[in-house]
């Protein structure tokens, strides 16, 4: 065991060594080092960092602070998008062409230039790739055989974007500012692509460098990924290539703890300097204790249930809506989620374009009972749920199996971890399934896309939004309203497409959904400049300094 924990640190810089006796024996100091930010948190949803594929909150993190992107979302101010790699873009007049003039003398973490040809390889492969979060991109028309002509390089400083629509140029911008569209260096991808053989659908014989980037790093962003082991660590350390404001501190580390009293004793012992995941009662202590402070931040972050339509019990339209009648609200907001969330039942967050705060649901288990009794189900039945075990969403499923069996539904709880329960909601083969939806881009074409469309209800369906993923055959109207939003140019007109759109899926859709997050935060009062963002990508932390 020393001889390979050893040659570990022999792999590693004398940074990152440091990084990870602080790991492995986190009681032998006292105080974080002065040059090291320590973060707890539950990081166990993370299943790759390859950018072209990861689709989780927690990697969203963690890519947005080591890659950079053409444009990204000003934290400042939601309603706008800011250049990052592009210097400036124009669009053309038929709204389809988008020409992006990148900065110069840019370098990613290698030492490699930064070039447009970087930018288009990352769109292809992405696109090529073809995993959960590729449709963000191939809903602009892209497919593998015409990505290489839709999205290229007319010079080594000029990227070219081409749309099938005129969409809102906000929209294809705040698009571009999802995790998927960071870009990655052509040449130390290339360099760990795998030959794979093409079969099926699949017609490309390489794995652009897919296997090796789920713990490997091809970034330009302020830090570098030195290393990831699941449900243990993300070890950062500042880039000295990187283009914008110089990180403040050298090494960033993401400890993955799950127990919110667990966060707490560390951050009191001073063995990490921020606490991602407390719970009220720990939020509470916290703010009284010398020495620590709290931040907190409304996220466009909302917490559902996903009633697979699989199952022929939930695709009864009364199931799903006695479902919503059997969900103590009120007990909810008032305990388990009291200061880092408030209830909403809308699929857009508060703060976007078109967002409503209908709440027709409450606790009515004679009105549930009522309407299982219509399905043909009096009695109820036995359903399944897949939980992460973490809080809040462990206790809430602990209330809503209680509130189901006072209408006859025994619900069996299945515990896993984030990548476990993720992994099984995407396989489709889950009963319901508890989780949480993170806007990709700032425009509520993020939440209507995955909650209303549904192209290919088949197992071999492309566009796996979370509406394919609950097998929910989604009616055309909706997705109709949905998808001419997006030509809609009046700010206006749009949003009331979008509040209609939304009463209409919370009276119809399989999902159940219980609140928005507001993301809190416990931290040792020696950190300045922390601050939340509206996002978890917008969570940046090259910005932090320690007194």
């Amino acid at each position: 065991m020393i001889h390979s924990l050893n040659k570990r640190l022999r792999v590693l810089s004398t940074g990152a060594a440091l990084s990870l006796l602080l790991l492995t024996a986190p009681h032998a100091f006292a105080v974080t080092p002065a040059d090291t930010l320590v973060e707890g948190f539950a990081i166990d949803d993370i299943i790759t960092l390859d950018p072209g594929e990861a689709f989780e909150l927690s990697t969203a993190e963690v890519t947005a602070n080591s890659y950079s992107k053409l444009v990204a979302l000003d934290p400042n101010d939601t309603s706008k998008v800011v250049g990052e790699l592009a210097e400036s873009w124009t669009v053309s007049d038929d709204g389809l062409t988008y020409t992006f003039k990148l900065k110069p003398g840019l370098k990613f973490a290698s030492g490699n230039a930064i070039t447009a040809e970087d930018v288009a390889f990352s769109f292809e492969r992405a696109v090529k790739l073809d995993k959960s979060p590729a449709f963000l991109l191939t809903q602009f028309g892209l497919t593998g055989a015409n990505i290489t002509e839709k999205a290229k390089a007319a010079d080594a400083g000029t990227f070219v974007f081409t749309v099938d629509k005129p969409y809102a140029p906000s929209f294809v911008l705040n698009v571009l500012t999802a995790t998927v569209a960071s870009v990655v260096d052509k040449k130390v991808v290339t360099e760990h692509a795998k030959k794979v053989t093409p079969s099926g659908d699949y017609k490309y014989d390489t794995d652009f460098g897919n296997e090796w980037l789920k713990t490997g790093y091809a970034g330009s962003g302020p830090y570098k990924v030195l290393t990831w082991r699941a449900n243990e660590a993300v070890i950062m350390e500042a880039n000295p290539n990187f283009f914008g404001e110089k990180p403040r501190l050298k090494r960033v580390i993401y400890r993955h703890m799950k127990e919110s009293s667990g966060q707490r004793l560390a951050l009191e012992n001073g063995d990490i300097d921020i606490a991602r995941n407390l719970e009220p009662g720990d939020l509470d202590a916290v703010a009284k204790k010398p020495g620590m402070a709290l931040t907190s931040a409304p996220k466009g972050t909302i917490y559902y249930f996903s009633l697979n339509q699989k199952n022929p019990n939930l695709a009864k339209p009364e199931v799903a809506e006695a479902m919503k009648y059997l969900v103590d609200y009120d007990a909810i907001g008032a305990t388990l989620i009291k200061g880092i969330g408030e209830i909403h039942q809308t699929f857009l967050p508060k703060g976007q374009l078109g967002a409503i705060e209908d709440k027709p649901y409450k606790l009515d288990v004679a009105k549930a009972k009522e309407l299982l009794a219509k399905a043909g189900l009096p009695n109820g039945f036995t359903v399944t749920m897949d939980v992460r075990n973490n809080q809040p969403v462990t206790g809430i499923a602990e209330s809503v199996q209680q509130t189901l069996a006072q209408a006859g539904i025994k619900l069996e709880i299945i515990p896993g971890d984030g990548k476990q329960t993720l992994t099984k909601f995407r396989a489709r083969t889950h009963d319901i399934y508890i989780g949480q939806w993170g806007s990709d881009y700032f425009d509520p074409n993020s939440n209507a896309e995955t909650f209303t469309i549904n192209p290919d209800n088949s197992d071999e369906g492309k566009n796996k939004t979370l509406a394919w993923r609950n097998a929910w055959d989604v009616p055309k109207e909706l997705s109709d309203a949905a998808k001419g939003a997006l030509l809609e140019k009046d700010s206006a007109k749009r949003a009331a497409i979008y509040q209609d759109l939304q009463k209409k899926v919370l009276a119809r859709s399989p999902f159940v959904i219980v609140f928005q997050q507001t993301e809190v935060a416990g931290y040792s009062a020696k950190l300045k400049n922390f601050k939340l963002g509206p996002s978890f990508d917008t969570n940046f932390v090259y910005t932090i300094s320690k007194e």
